[in-house]
C-alpha cells in the first residue's frame, strides 16, 4: 500500500493497549476498516487481520490469515514477521511439528533484527515436542552476542548442548 496507510496502521497498533480484552473487537474492527482500503487480493489485508486476531488470544483465527497472507506472496520483513507470528500460533493451537518446519529454514535466511525472534519462537516449537535441549541451544546462541561478557563461553554451551546429542 502507500506510506500513509502504513502509517495509520502503525499509529492503530500504538493503541492497541487501550483495548482490554473486553473490547478487542473495537481494535479488531479498527483494523478491519484499514483492511477494508486494500485491493481485495493484497498480501496485507490478512497479516493484519490474522496480527489482530493473534494479539488479542485468538491464535486458531489467526493461523488461517497468516498461511493467506503468505499464499497472497507477503515477503520481505513482514512475510518473516507472518512466519514467526504463524509459527508461534501454531505451537499454541498444538501443532509445533508445523512450526518447526516453517521456521527451520530461516535459520539460514539473512539477518535482520528478527533474527531472535526465530530462534525463540523455534525454540518454544521445539521444547513443544520434546526437544527442549534443541530450544536451549537456540536460545543460548542467541543470548550469547549480546551479553556483556562471556559470549564464546554461552556460544560453546549452546554447540555443546546438541552436539551431546548426537
Amino acid at each position: 500500500m502507500n506510506q500513509d496507510w502504513e502509517d495509520r496502521v502503525t499509529a492503530a497498533w500504538a493503541t492497541f493497549d487501550d483495548y482490554p480484552e473486553k473490547r478487542a473487537h473495537e481494535f479488531r474492527a479498527l483494523i478491519d476498516d484499514l483492511v477494508a482500503e486494500l485491493p481485495d487480493d493484497s498480501p496485507l489485508g490478512p497479516f493484519e487481520q490474522a496480527c489482530a486476531w493473534d494479539s488479542t488470544g485468538h491464535s486458531d483465527k489467526a493461523v488461517p490469515l497468516y498461511r493467506e497472507a503468505l499464499a497472497r506472496g507477503l515477503a520481505g520483513y513482514k512475510g518473516r514477521r507472518a512466519k514467526i507470528q504463524l509459527s508461534s500460533s501454531l505451537r499454541n493451537t498444538g501443532h509445533p511439528e508445523a512450526g518447526v518446519e516453517l521456521l527451520t529454514p530461516e535459520l539460514n535466511a539473512p539477518s535482520d533484527e528478527l533474527d531472535d525472534a526465530v530462534r525463540a519462537t523455534l525454540a518454544l516449537c521445539l521444547s513443544g515436542l520434546g526437544r527442549d535441549r534443541e530450544g536451549l541451544s537456540l536460545v543460548l546462541g542467541a543470548l550469547a552476542p549480546h551479553l556483556p561478557r562471556y559470549q564464546r563461553s554461552m556460544a560453546n554451551y549452546a554447540r555443546a548442548l546438541v552436539d551431546a546429542e548426537a
